[in-house]
């Protein structure tokens, strides 16, 4: 089983079709999201020369030396998602509202990843953290063009996922997401000995659903990206690169919106492939270093969360209570920092 590609370009949506082929492609990408949870997307609208600049960035950010990389660090606590992480602060986890026993037991196994993490300068709640700009000329720039091209193609498949869910209005999903509350993230994944994955003394980034409407995530050509197989539990398949191309997957707001009828799916990352001779070197095994740039996209924070009407009937009520985006992250949050 393999995450399905969308051939269809989300380009031709700006050009004149007919309603039938709007349509047509809204219901292709619905399909997937009902199926699989997670679907490649082409021809997405942000050139290749836009993404190469951005891991090249990225490279370069986190081959900066630590007290460098330290001086936009990551607030303590989960409330303020913005800045550094050096690998070990964040653990990704499903839990919530977990003991501090739970806790501790998670962080015995270390994610060994690094991120950075950027918002709108408009999100009062979570402000930047930026680096001066000597450290690294042009990171802030660069990182905000993307974040506001990524919001563009957003709107678009918010748009689309409107429609193939049956929505009088194209516009609904649209008008609840500003682009001000959204997330763009640059992760690395030092190279680690394969041995320590395997043994589970260490981890890249453990089983999870992403908290937010839907993430669009692009990553470079090393691998380890991994998607539970729906309805057959600790069954990963791989989700590998296909160059520029962009994975938009299901967040957990979108399911409960459609009631369950998008799935949020668990997703990893693992080791890298075998098949490829490049993946590990040494007596160690050493993994290539892995990048990757998500884009969350959130809706606005005091949002209502509930089952749309197109998700509910008499014979299937709602599974989820209401809640607004913002409790729902800072319950996520909670046990991850």
């Amino acid at each position: 089983m393999a995450c399905p590609v969308i051939c269809c370009s989300l380009l031709q949506i700006h050009k004149v079709i007919t309603v039938r082929e709007r349509s047509q492609i809204a219901n292709a990408i619905v399909d997937a999201c009902r199926q699989v949870g997670f679907v490649y997307i082409i021809g997405h609208g942000i050139d290749a020369a836009t993404l190469e600049a951005a891991f090249a960035i990225a490279k370069r950010l986190f081959d900066l030396p630590i007290e460098d990389k330290m001086k936009a660090p990551h607030p303590s606590g989960g409330a303020v998602h913005r800045g550094y992480s050096y690998p070990g602060l964040e653990k990704v986890s499903q839990e919530t509202n977990a003991s501090v026993d739970v806790i501790s037991s998670l962080r015995q196994v270390k994610d060994i990843k690094e991120s950075y993490e950027i918002g709108s300068d408009n999100d009062d709640e979570q402000p930047n953290i930026w680096l001066p700009e000597e450290v690294l000329p042009c990171f802030r720039s660069l990182t905000t063009d993307l974040y506001w091209k990524c919001f563009e193609i957003a709107k678009d498949i918010l748009r689309l996922l409107a429609r193939g869910l049956g929505l009088e209005d194209e516009d609904y999903f649209v008008k609840l997401h500003s682009g001000n509350y959204n997330q763009l993230r640059l992760l690395h994944y030092p190279p680690v000995p394969a041995g320590d994955i395997e043994s589970h003394k260490s981890s890249r980034m453990p089983a999870h659903t992403d908290w937010c409407t839907m993430t669009m995530l692009f990553q470079d050509d090393c691998g380890g990206l991994e998607v539970e197989v729906p309805n057959n539990p600790g069954v990963f398949v791989p989700a590998p690169p296909i160059k520029d191309a962009l994975i938009m997957n299901v967040g957990d707001l979108l399911m409960r919106w459609s009631n369950d009828y998008l799935k949020s799916i668990h997703h990893r990352v693992g080791l890298p492939p075998t098949d490829f001779g490049d993946r590990f070197t040494g007596p160690d095994r050493m993994t290539r270093a892995r990048y990757s740039i998500p884009y969350f996209v959130a809706p606005d924070p005091r949002t209502l969360v509930e089952c749309l009407s197109c998700g509910a009937s008499q014979t299937t009520p709602a599974k989820y209570p209401p809640i607004t985006w913002q409790d729902y992250r800072l319950m996520r949050a909670a046990t991850q920092y």
